[in-house]
């Protein structure tokens, strides 16, 4: 009697942690599908990591959600790097679903995703589930900004640990497609740090700053650094309001910096020119003006 009233009690509180930890309208039938949860019902460690890094990103989407709608009837959202699309089946599960304009209108998420099996999986999982509003085409970052599978302007691109230059690439994409919103978290910044290490010597000599990237170990954290304070330059330079926070606490995961772009009220000159300056001084005073054209404050 006693291991089973223990067992109950542990079955009560796994039951009052699940209860907490998933929102009010969340389909079981969903996270089960995606793994989160078991299919009787329990979560490990890594699925409690996962979905809480998801609701928090969902937390900072909603409203960007909400202010497109106040403008439109419908919404478009794309997804780069989608993975096995987490994100973009709980916005639509949460979002989506409980709109009766978007319901009733062109609204879509689009997943964009290299991996063909998982685009095949992630498609046949919207069908099962009826999320009709839903598309996954298997292109790269770069190749979705000129494919004829994607409408001409979007209201919100996203880019969850796209690693390296696709996160620029997403910027580019979102910057031709004119979206009003942009949520990034930059993973795997290489690019600046090889080119900080190729022009060392040169820099060492002609500035003291050269010293922030003279180690190894500094060029990376520098360079990472660096590549995600010219990516918000250089959306400022395009009329956007950047925020820059946390996703969610450094103990959960360490690429965790949460880039914010929004571009709805006319955008003051001053501040453009501002920002497309000096992101040209950054380049220019760390020996990085071969990437002029990757941080263009020109479309």
């Amino acid at each position: 009697m006693k291991n089973k009233s223990i067992r109950d009690n542990s079955i009560r509180n796994e039951s009052l942690l699940l209860a907490n930890e998933i929102r009010a309208g969340q389909s079981i039938e969903l996270l089960k599908e995606l793994h989160i949860l078991t299919r009787d019902g329990k979560m490990n460690q890594d699925s409690r990591r996962k979905l809480k890094q998801v609701y928090h990103l969902y937390q900072f989407i909603e409203p960007l959600m909400e202010m497109v709608q106040k403008h439109r009837h419908s919404l478009t959202l794309v997804d780069h790097g989608a993975g096995k699309s987490y994100l973009g089946f709980i916005l639509y599960d949460l979002y989506f679903k409980s709109s009766q304009q978007l319901q009733h209108s062109p609204s879509r998420i689009f997943g964009i995703e290299t991996r063909d099996d998982l685009v095949n999986k992630s498609q046949e999982l919207a069908t099962r589930l009826g999320f009709s509003g839903m598309s996954f085409l298997n292109l790269s970052v770069a190749e979705a900004i000129s494919s004829d599978a994607l409408p001409e302007k979007v209201d919100i691109v996203t880019a969850l640990h796209a690693c390296n230059t696709a996160t620029d690439d997403a910027i580019c994409f979102a910057l031709r497609k004119q979206a009003s919103h942009i949520v990034l978290v930059p993973c795997c910044q290489a690019e600046v740090a090889a080119m900080l290490k190729k022009t060392r010597n040169t820099s060492i000599k002609t500035s003291p700053l050269s010293e922030l990237w003279r180690h190894p170990i500094h060029t990376r954290e520098f360079g990472s650094q660096l590549t995600n304070v010219l990516r918000c330059l250089q959306l400022e330079s395009h009329g956007y309001q950047v925020t820059v926070t946390e996703l969610v606490g450094w103990e959960h995961s360490m690429k965790n910096e949460l880039i914010i772009a929004s571009n709805i009220d006319a955008p003051r000159e001053h501040i453009k020119e501002r920002a497309a300056e000096r992101l040209h001084q950054l380049l220019q005073s760390t020996g990085l003006e071969m990437l002029n054209g990757r941080f263009s404050t020109n479309l």
